[in-house]
């Protein structure tokens, strides 16, 4: 297993880390996703750390507090051999003091959370979601005090706009707070709004990209054809409206991509879209879920090969959209385009000369 660098951090994470998601099985549409148990996800956590994944990534709002219970049971014993990730902010009840991210709602979270995972520290603590109605020096002196307590190594964010990480990361700067180093996306073949400010921020700012969702929602998994009615079992039959929109005919022009290079490759639909990822700039880590052992291993098989340029090449014309304003003139004008050339482009030419020399 390929490690990286967390962002700027000294962390070192996995390319591929696991989900929690499914451990638990409690609550609404965030216990809906499975319901795997102690013993079952013992299995599945040594499966993972045999093929070098040792990050495991949860948050409280998961099965209501289950999923964080069920983690931690089944790395007991183990706890030097992994990462712990886990998340706050998004409601765990109906109170004032049950969303959010003020000082007392991020103390009491982390405290939740190591007692649930039974341990003395979170490799990575998250914010799931912007809170607009706490003051981010609030926010962030309290992660720093967390952080020099020792209970946190590191921390990061989830699903902010461009905006409000970049203020978080000024302000951080500017009181001398611990910097986010991890930013978990929505990035993949049919999500890749990611691209247009987040990753450009994430190469300025040393931030690194963990991956949510990687296969969009469950439609690259092979599974979704033209013309088909959605599989037997699928999540989207219940959570279809929770899911990022994607436009019938671009998903279907990306499965077709996806079909060729995966008959080309040997490989499945699912590890060619991972794999794709794996190659961008910015992505320290991509998260896959699984509900038992086959769906796991063959998440773990899109690691070990590599995609030709050739081939992301044709998986990036498909999947492609028009870039909203004020990004679409760097696109597409070369008078913008030569002040601001594309980071994409420009981390391409990066790993491209780094490769030249044998770095």
């Amino acid at each position: 297993m390929e490690y990286r660098q967390l962002g700027a951090s000294g962390l070192k994470v996995p390319a591929l880390s696991f989900g929690a998601g499914t451990f638990g099985g409690q609550g609404p549409l965030f216990g809906a996703w499975g319901s795997t148990d102690a013993q079952e996800a013992r299995r599945l956590v040594d499966i993972c750390l045999e093929a070098g994944i040792s990050m495991f990534d949860t948050a409280d709002v998961y099965s209501a507090g289950a999923s964080e219970d069920v983690l931690g049971r089944a790395i007991k014993g183990r706890r030097d051999e992994v990462l712990l990730s886990t998340k706050t902010s998004l409601p765990m009840g109906d109170g004032p003091a049950d969303a959010g991210s003020s000082r007392s709602r991020l103390i009491r979270a982390t405290e939740d959370a190591l007692r649930r995972l039974g341990t003395d520290h979170i490799d990575l603590f998250q914010l799931h979601a912007f809170d607009a109605g706490t003051p981010v020096e609030e926010v962030l002196s309290t992660l720093d005090q967390l952080v020099r307590s020792g209970k946190i190594r590191y921390v990061g964010v989830s699903n902010f706009s461009g905006w409000q990480l970049m203020k978080s990361l000024a302000t951080a700067e500017k009181h001398g707070h611990q910097r986010y180093v991890a930013h978990q996306v929505y990035y993949s073949l049919v999500g890749r709004d990611y691209e247009w400010e987040l990753l450009p921020l994430g190469l300025d700012q040393g931030v690194g990209a963990m991956v949510w969702s990687p296969l969009g929602w469950g439609r690259l998994t092979g599974k979704l054809r033209r013309g088909r009615p959605l599989p037997a079992g699928s999540r989207l039959h219940e959570t279809a409206g929770f899911a990022p929109p994607v436009d019938d005919e671009h998903l279907f022009r990306v499965v077709d991509a996806l079909d060729e290079i995966a008959e080309e490759t040997g490989k499945a639909v699912p590890q060619v879209a991972i794999n794709w990822l794996l190659r961008r700039p910015t992505v320290s880590s991509v998260i896959i879920g699984a509900r038992n052992e086959e769906q796991l291993r063959q998440n773990i098989g899109a690691v070990g090969w590599e995609l030709t340029p050739e081939q992301v090449a044709r998986l990036d014309r498909p999947s492609a959209k028009v870039a909203p304003y004020p990004y679409f003139p760097y696109e597409r004008q070369e008078g913008f385009a030569r002040l601001n050339p594309s980071p994409l482009a420009h981390a391409a030419a990066d790993r491209d000369r780094r490769e030249a020399a044998g770095a």
